[in-house]
């Protein structure tokens, strides 16, 4: 007897032992009468033994059927009692969840999600690391959710797509004055522009109009890796960012800047987030995905700050 006997066939001698009958396993277990005594027959060939003696009046357990039934019982027991605590860490999941995300983004969207996440899972801890480059970058293996500002050409891990989010051109009233506005997408590389500090791989900077495209080349002025920084430099004069609608159309912020190019448009942030296998497999993932689902992307998402949601956001 070499390996462990089909469950299946364990289930089936157990409920047999309980009724008494053929009939009344079957019965119990909703199948055929022929399919639990096929059931019998094959354990009983697995282990060699004789377990049930069966006659007119029902079945009758063998001195080693007794035992056996002991140790099955036991057996299924322990499985029910496994399922039972699978079931409870679905349910109420614990552990570590290790989350990777971009500072902006982490921020004004995850930071203000987590503790509502905590209290409503307070058996949970998450580790939030944050990265500012490495866009085509994807975390360590023992990162369980990896958000990106780019979808992946390439990725072993599953993929969850967010709303895209749109950007626009924004420079202060301040820098116009001085430097003029740009009347076309060339115009730009006279002017002072603040760029990310991955531009050339990342391409904020291809702008669409319609079905045209626009890629000026241009000398940053200044450089850094924060949408929030691009923002602050731009209202402090520097020159022209790209800056996310959320960020640029809050109400305290709007005021004190001015569209550049307004009917020209950088290309949208492709939000993701980066898991491995499935999140139904993986509670902490599954109840961290599903929290975050109403929200990120959505009217009632925090970094929106009155910002209008229909204007900031795309639907994948």
């Amino acid at each position: 007897m070499g390996k462990a006997p089909d469950l299946n066939d364990v289930t089936a001698f157990v409920a047999a032992a309980k009724a008494g009958t053929l009939s009344g396993a079957a019965r119990d277990m909703g199948l055929p009468t022929s399919t639990v005594s096929r059931a019998l027959t094959r354990l009983e060939e697995h282990v060699g033994v004789l377990l049930i003696r069966r006659n007119q009046r029902g079945l009758l357990l063998t001195d080693a059927g007794r035992e056996y039934l002991t140790s099955c019982r036991r057996a299924l027991r322990s499985l029910r009692e496994g399922s039972e605590l699978i079931e409870r860490q679905r349910v109420n999941p614990s552990g570590l969840l290790r989350v990777a995300a971009p500072a902006c983004f982490a921020k004004n969207t995850l930071a203000p999600l987590l503790a509502g996440f905590l209290k409503t899972f307070p058996e949970m801890k998450v580790e939030l690391d944050l990265y500012s480059s490495g866009w085509d970058q994807e975390g360590a293996d023992e990162v369980d959710v990896y958000f990106k500002v780019r979808t992946p050409k390439d990725s072993a891990r599953r993929c969850h797509l967010y709303p895209k989010i749109t950007q626009g051109l924004f420079a202060s009233q301040d820098y116009l004055s001085v430097h003029g506005g740009p009347r076309d997408p060339t115009d730009l590389v006279k002017h002072r522009c603040i760029g990310l500090l991955a531009e050339t791989n990342f391409n904020l900077w291809k702008l669409m109009r319609g079905t045209k495209t626009a890629s000026p080349e241009l000398h940053f002025v200044l450089t850094a890796s924060d949408p929030e920084i691009h923002c602050q430099l731009a209202l402090d004069g520097v020159g022209v960012a790209v800056l996310p609608l959320w960020l640029a159309k809050q109400p305290h912020i709007e005021k004190h800047l001015v569209p550049v190019l307004p009917s020209w448009r950088p290309l949208p942030i492709a939000l993701c987030a980066l898991y491995s296998g499935s999140s139904r497999l993986t509670p902490k993932i599954e109840v961290f995905m599903d929290y975050l689902e109403p929200f990120v992307g959505t009217e009632r998402d925090p970094c929106l700050h009155g910002a209008p949601v229909k204007a900031c956001f795309i639907k994948p």
